[in-house]
């Protein structure tokens, strides 16, 4: 049965926490080596949390000390208790490696059908999973959910996008769970074949695994005739499902504050920040009993909100940047979101761009590589080119370069999409 909450009250929600809270602590010092040092150094026991504000006395985890414990040393359970094991890419060094018992695998079904639900997804209705299958946590993680709500699953996986899109119209989903970039490439797929994907049967689109813009949302919505809403998780703390954007409202992301605990904190002087106020986000799990995880380090910049459709969870606004995404030019902070909204309020240019980094001279430069729209002119291709470096200018407070390509240059997302592309001299 996926429980939504309805029947928690605020106070009821805090005494659940603590007592899952001290569990994790009690979990992971007693049974993981890298908690026990860590603990110990910083001069806490998990008998010091007394109240859910005690946990701002222990120490971070970061992506660092997963790599560092590779590929298993921050298990908590013996090896025969293990029932799944995922891993991240490993594209910038070791992977890190999550593993579930089967307990983990039913918890982790159950939040990923409360979020399925919360986007609109009912039983019965048929779920197309475009998101890549196999050690990455969002195609399985998805399956398990839809499954668990009593959906239809239709485990499409990444890649073979024509097949994709003749599955959607033939098999007539009602939901789909892709990436926003692959979405964009499914559209233009449909558009290639002469189909029109505002009358496919799709109704939902629950979009995650990179940041968005509510510019991508309009421009998806308005393709695809659907409602699109956002899903956040993370492999390190367990995968899609630790928060979910409700379709009613699209007002950011309820965090499922039963199963992950969330904290904001300053990124420089590392402090923990008061409810609206911005910094970077940190979890830490209540009920994992494989790979518990204490004060994680997502490096996503967002801040939290009061609930609202699911008034017993706290709201986290829409990632739309991460520390680690982050560009430093001539000193000034650049996302690639912030290039993404003016990119998509520029007439004549499609949604498909990617920023290069490079050296000019002494001085860092900044190429926005962007498609242009199947039907805009040369004249406006020069005209729009000239537009987004008045915006970004304007908007961001950078000067840079605009090159603007045919439909179908750059390469098509099959995940998540590399934005940035770093081609600066080795200094």
């Amino acid at each position: 049965m996926i429980d939504e909450g309805a029947n928690l009250t605020a106070d009821g929600l805090h005494t659940v926490q603590l007592e899952r809270l001290q569990w994790t602590l009690r979990h992971a010092y007693a049974n993981v080596p890298f908690y026990t040092r860590k603990f110990d150094a910083a001069g806490v026991h998990p008998d010091d949390c007394k109240s859910l504000e005690d946990l701002a006395k222990f120490p971070f985890t970061t992506k660092q000390d997963l790599r560092d414990n590779y590929p298993f040393g921050m298990f908590a359970v013996p090896q025969d208790q293990v029932s799944r094991i995922h891993a991240s890419s490993g594209t910038t060094g070791k992977p890190t490696v999550v593993g579930y018992t089967a307990q983990d695998i039913d918890t982790w079904a159950t939040v990923m059908g409360r979020s399925i639900h919360a986007a609109g997804g009912r039983p019965g209705h048929k779920v197309h999973v475009a998101y890549g299958y196999g050690l990455f946590t969002g195609g399985l993680g998805a399956h398990y959910g839809a499954e668990k709500l009593g959906c239809t699953v239709i485990p499409a996986s990444g890649g073979m996008t024509a097949r994709q899109v003749q599955i959607i119209t033939d098999f007539k989903p009602e939901v789909i769970m892709v990436t926003p970039s692959y979405m964009l490439t499914l559209l233009d797929e449909f558009e290639r074949q002469g189909v029109d994907p505002a009358a496919s049967s799709l109704k939902i689109g629950i979009f995650g695994a990179e940041p968005w813009t509510e510019q991508m949302r309009t421009e998806i919505e308005q393709r695809l005739a659907i409602d699109a809403v956002d899903i956040y998780g993370l492999s390190e703390v367990m995968g899609p499902g630790v928060a979910q954007e409700c379709v009613e409202t699209k007002d950011g992301l309820h965090i499922w504050e039963d199963h992950f605990f969330p904290e904001v904190i300053d990124p420089f002087t590392e402090s923990v920040l008061p409810s609206g106020e911005s910094g970077e986000l940190l979890f830490t799990s209540l009920t994992k009993q494989a790979l518990p995880i204490i004060r994680y380090r997502t490096r996503d910049l967002t801040k939290l909100l009061p609930g609202t459709a699911r008034p017993a969870f706290r709201r986290m606004e829409k990632v739309t940047g991460r520390t680690d995404d982050m560009i430093i030019l001539r000193g000034v902070n650049v996302f690639p979101t912030q290039i993404e909204e003016i990119v998509l309020r520029t007439a004549g240019l499609a949604p498909h761009f990617q920023l290069i980094r490079s050296t000019r001279g002494r001085m860092d430069h900044l190429t926005v590589h962007v498609e242009a729209r199947a039907d805009t002119t040369a004249e406006r291709r020069v005209s729009a080119a000239a537009e987004l470096v008045a915006g970004v200018k304007d908007g961001v407070g950078v000067t840079v370069e605009v090159k603007v390509s045919d439909p179908e240059t750059l390469e098509r997302s099959l995940g998540k999409m590399r934005r940035v592309l770093d081609q600066r001299e080795p200094s």
